[in-house]
């Protein structure tokens, strides 16, 4: 069965299963000292030799040639998108923004096409809710429903790019967005639970539920490289049900809640490398479906390799969940920084490594490493692994976490090195934490209903421990 949902498939929430991927493959008194594990790394170039940037043919459709206008003020939509229709119908090409600041609504990527904001270009997107209508096939927060386009929109293309120097401001802070809050969020969650058919989960005007900067939906072939994202009403690069995608020295910043940097969304096979966060929530995100909805479409995120990357944001650098229902597999971390101190950004990162679930989720987490992590001035946690998020939640489906290893790390300040927290029918398991130095640590780790918990060569405030 291939891995990737159809359009049937999605809008019927039913299950599918992927396919033809590889297999999944105080610390004093609880952490022992273990055989070293099976080398996880191995997938890596495994991983990376399947990633492949799409390419496009040298045509060029700049966006002025279909009457657009940028002086900020006149709005481009029409233009924009019938650029962009005329470039993927002709065989693809790029789409240029030119320099100046070009306002426009929602904008319909299309396969084929590389939209290419220049350096100088601005693509400021609007700040009238009606501009992202009709409405079309999401995953809000996890869980599908239709409502406002994201800002820059695809569902069911390939090939396509998002490439330039430019940037891409959703302007958000000035529009309606931040006063919309959670919008409907309860009545969406209760949908999902209830299994509601997808198509009857209607959002969009009245239901204040703010859309992410860009989703693709059911996508395969993209990157993303170069351009400065800024201004997200939501969450800011959103890949749902896609394969091979690549992030490459994007720039991301957000103020508004939510507002984190890039969610992978039952994703597999994809890259963010050179890149800097600066998120009013998490960074790089793994996430798979809420719950009830989550578990009917059963697609994990898996093969992830995130390297050379800076996080400043409010809560975690590299986070699982909470909306991993799916399951989530093989995600490696390598040669990144947590609160840089040449990347001050407006929040400092929480936890450099943020794993959150609960008895609501479900889904099995198995596979997530850290190597060559460094970290300065973590808040909370500087690894973090709980089933009690948001309290715990109140259902029977008790998640899975598993298999994950952290090595050479160097953290300088935090309030804890790690906590672990399990359920007492589900304990977190084979967790191997090695060739790590943890300074300026306030309190003793917390490790509870956590087995297989091993430490080789850990330094805790210049004591070892393991």
């Amino acid at each position: 069965m291939s891995s990737r949902p159809t359009r049937r498939d999605v809008l019927r929430g039913v299950g599918v299963a992927a396919g033809g991927l590889l297999a999944g493959t105080g610390f004093a008194t609880q952490a022992s000292a273990g055989a070293k594990p099976p080398d996880q790394w191995r997938l890596v170039p495994h991983i990376l030799g399947r990633i492949r940037p799409p390419t496009f043919p040298a045509r060029v459709f700049p966006i002025t040639s279909y009457g657009a206008v940028g002086d900020g003020r006149v709005k481009n939509t029409a233009a924009i998108n019938n650029a962009i229709e005329e470039c993927s119908r002709g065989g693809g090409g790029r789409v240029l923004v030119p320099p100046g600041t070009f306002l426009t609504g929602g904008i319909r990527l299309r396969s084929g096409v590389d939209l290419h904001v220049a350096e100088g270009a601005t693509l400021r997107f609007s700040n009238d809710p009606k501009d992202f209508l009709p409405l079309v096939l999401v995953r809000w927060e996890g869980t599908l429903c239709h409502n406002y386009q994201s800002f820059i929109y695809a569902n069911g293309q390939r090939d396509m790019a998002i490439t330039g120097a430019g940037t891409i401001d959703g302007d958000a802070p000035n529009g309606p967005w931040p006063s919309w809050g959670a919008g409907s969020t309860a009545e969406l969650r209760r949908m999902g639970e209830d299994g509601v058919p997808v198509e009857q989960r209607i959002m969009g005007e009245g239901k204040r539920m703010r859309p992410n900067m860009i989703q693709f939906v059911d996508c395969r072939n993209l990157l993303v490289q170069d351009v400065v994202l800024r201004n997200p009403a939501m969450w800011t690069l959103h890949p749902v049900f896609c394969q091979n995608v690549t992030v490459r020295n994007v720039h991301f910043h957000s103020t508004n809640s939510q507002g984190d940097g890039v969610d992978l969304d039952s994703t597999s096979y994809a890259h963010v490398v050179n890149s800097r966060f600066n998120t009013n929530d998490d960074c790089v995100v793994l996430k798979s479906g809420r719950d009830a909805d989550g578990r009917r479409i059963g697609i994990p995120t898996s093969y992830v390799v995130v390297e050379r990357c800076k996080f400043s944001g409010r809560w975690g650098g590299i986070t699982v969940g909470s909306e991993s229902s799916g399951g989530v597999h093989d995600v490696f971390c390598r040669d990144c920084e947590v609160n840089a101190p040449n990347f001050p950004g407006r929040y400092p990162v929480k936890h450099a490594l943020y794993i959150k679930t609960n008895s609501d989720r479900g889904g099995v987490v198995d596979g997530v490493h850290l190597r060559n992590i460094m970290a300065r001035n973590v808040e909370r946690e500087v690894l973090y692994a709980s089933m009690y998020y948001n309290g715990g939640g109140s259902g029977n489906h008790s998640p899975t976490l598993r298999n994950v290893t952290v090595e050479g790390m160097t953290v300088t300040g935090g309030r804890k090195a790690v906590l672990l927290d399990g359920l007492p029918d589900s304990h977190i398991r084979d967790v191997t934490i090695a060739n790590s130095e943890f300074t300026a640590i306030a309190e003793p780790n917390t490790i509870r209903n956590a087995d297989n918990i091993v430490l080789r060569g850990v330094r805790i405030n210049g004591e070892p421990v393991g």
